[in-house]
């Protein structure tokens, strides 16, 4: 393991002029490479090889011809810039004059701006979804390139004088272009079952083949069956396993026992880490600066106490991300039956893509109760479904379910899920290993038929069966949730002075982009009674972030605080002026 180095991020420049001194004094820790075809410098700790930079998640290069997870490669008089399918590191870029800047981290592009602004549609599309979609960023003058795909620019010659231009925007075809339902299912259980055991060891045997036994690894464990199968497979390696798991304080929440069961069968130390209310509390700038864009999911904090904690003992953490969406997990429930989206909205009231932005649980349809006048009339026009129509584009997939599965690894997980992981496990100085992010494994997956992956009530059918190779039937067969974080709980009690501090009317006020007392709004229940309930504990999650990232990343001093609202009182006092409010609605 002595050829992986700590992670690092890359940062550089293409085109007409030279702006070394620019790039020593936005990273002067770093190397830095320069070529002559046409004026280009690239800085980045890692190895250079030729004329192309690269990046990968996991420290190591993939078994594809693709020439990492991120990369940057200059040839002849051309510029690409292109991410790997499962999107697990970002790509960013910006146009200055005759120069193309990228990096894959926002942050290092920032000092490039003088005056960076709020994109409105990014804000919209970040409500919607909980992340920022591609090809869009927070930042009007900076773009993203969208996973699985490949940018291109090249100097022309226009009218004697070079230019820098924007050649395409193209999909390569062996990246997403692949996962597409296949035109013969795979229908016999005992085939499939065999063949998916073969998958599983294999990409195992990638991600481990270059790690010594004699140093630990790290899983990410919550005893649900996708962390719960890598472990079990990481120990029938021959590998020193350590396992990491969240303690919430809070029992109703509590995935120990679980976590603990697996790690008891396979006789490796199970680390317990704190992720209590004030912990997670004091967790939200670091994240919000490690995350280094908006994500508005409840679980990031936590993961990153978890990642910390990891990282005191480990280089290289593994994780079960992806198996929900390669196997139609929990995630999918709300998704596979067309039937409940017409029972809610009959007589055609809503095209399938507004019906399936619903099914993010955040603020569609709320755009009018959380916005102020002036954001509400710059969005107005703006389509959300513009960033669904290629994943669930019926063409690929026929069948609801194989459609629903794309979707979910393409906007889910490679625009929310594996980013955001990468960037909290660089931030704590680790590798990320997604066993279930194997090229061949999801190929494969889309020749399963609908009832291999979901019978009844048991989602993740096949994989359970494979796993029975490896797993006690506990184990495998007892019915689990995804990670439910208790931020409901903590917003009446741990988070309720800081709602009042980051999510401040007169903060919002003086920003010009939420309602002033949206955060009074939600948790009094003028929104709604599932805004109150049922979506509360992220959406206000999603909200606090989208702060800590505005003062974290941006710089942002929020100015003076007022006191009009009821979270400077004692929450049992603050809960009794909504209880008289609502009365006073009622009576009127």
């Amino acid at each position: 393991m002595g050829a992986i180095e700590k992670p690092s991020h890359f940062i550089g420049y293409w085109g007409l002029d030279d702006r070394t001194k620019t790039l020593s004094r936005l990273v002067p820790d770093y190397c830095i490479r320069q070529g002559k075809l046409s004026e280009w410098a690239i800085a980045s700790a890692s190895v250079l090889t030729a004329d192309t930079v690269t990046l990968n998640a996991c420290g190591r290069f993939q078994p594809t011809d693709l020439p990492g997870d991120a990369w940057a490669a200059v040839e002849a008089k051309q510029l690409r810039l292109g991410r790997d399918p499962f999107g697990r590191v970002p790509l960013y870029w910006m146009q200055l004059g005759e120069t193309i800047w990228f990096s894959t981290r926002l942050q290092l592009l920032l000092p490039l701006i003088a005056s960076p602004q709020i994109s409105p549609i990014a804000l919209h599309s970040y409500a919607c979804f909980s992340y920022v979609p591609t090809p869009l960023t927070p930042i009007e003058q900076i773009a993203s390139v969208a996973a699985g795909t490949e940018m291109m620019w090249e100097i022309a010659d226009v009218n004697d004088r070079p230019k820098v231009r924007r050649v395409k925007l193209s999909c390569r075809e062996s990246l997403q272009s692949t996962w597409q339902e296949a035109p013969q299912l795979l229908r016999r259980e005992d085939e499939a079952i065999a063949q998916l055991q073969g998958l599983l060891q294999q990409a195992i045997d990638r991600q481990v083949a270059d790690l010594p036994i004699d140093e630990p690894v790290g899983v990410l464990l919550s005893g649900g069956i996708d962390s719960s199968l890598v472990t079990a497979l990481l120990v029938k390696a021959g590998l020193q396993v350590r396992a990491y798991a969240l303690d919430f304080g809070v029992e109703a929440y509590s995935e120990l026992p679980y976590a603990q069961q697996v790690a008891d069968f396979f006789q490796i130390p199970l680390i317990r880490v704190a992720a209590t209310g004030d912990a997670v509390l004091r967790a939200i700038g670091p994240t919000a600066k490690a995350l280094d864009l908006p994500y508005g999911d409840g679980t990031t904090a936590p993961l990153f106490l978890l990642k910390q904690a990891a990282a005191q003992d480990v280089r290289v953490v593994f994780n079960g991300e992806n198996g929900d969406q390669l196997f139609a997990g929990w995630t999918n429930k709300p998704l596979i039956a067309h039937g409940v989206y017409s029972a809610e909205h009959p007589a055609g009231g809503e095209t399938f893509e507004q019906q399936y932005l619903r099914t993010f649980q955040r603020f569609y349809g709320y755009e009018k109760q959380i916005f102020s006048p002036e954001m509400l009339d710059r969005i107005q026009s703006h389509d959300l479904s513009v960033y669904l129509q290629d994943a669930i584009d019926p063409k690929t997939c026929p069948s609801l379910l194989a459609r629903l599965r794309r979707a979910s690894l393409m906007l889910k997980g490679a625009q929310n899920i594996q980013p955001r992981a990468t960037a909290l496990a660089f931030a704590c100085g680790l590798w990320v290993r997604s066993p279930f992010c194997d090229p061949d494994l999801t190929e494969w997956t889309f020749q399963l038929p609908g009832e291999l992956l979901l019978q009844g009530a048991c989602e993740k059918y096949i994989l359970k069966k494979a796993s029975e190779r490896w797993l006690p039937p506990e184990i495998v067969w007892r019915e689990k949730r995804g990670m439910g974080v208790p931020l409901k709980v903590w917003y009446y009690r741990e988070f309720w002075a800081a709602i009042g501090d980051r999510l401040n009317p007169n903060v919002l006020r003086s920003q010009n982009c939420w309602q002033p007392h949206l955060a009074d709004a939600m948790l009094s229940g003028q929104l709604g009674v599932a805004m109150r309930d049922r979506y509360i504990g992220n959406n206000l999650w999603l909200l606090l972030m989208w702060q800590a990232w505005r003062t974290e990343v941006l710089g942002e001093i929020p100015g003076q605080r007022s006191l009009d609202h009821v979270f400077w009182l004692p929450p049992a006092i603050g809960q009794r002026i909504w209880k008289y409010r609502r009365r006073l609605t009622v009576d009127c």
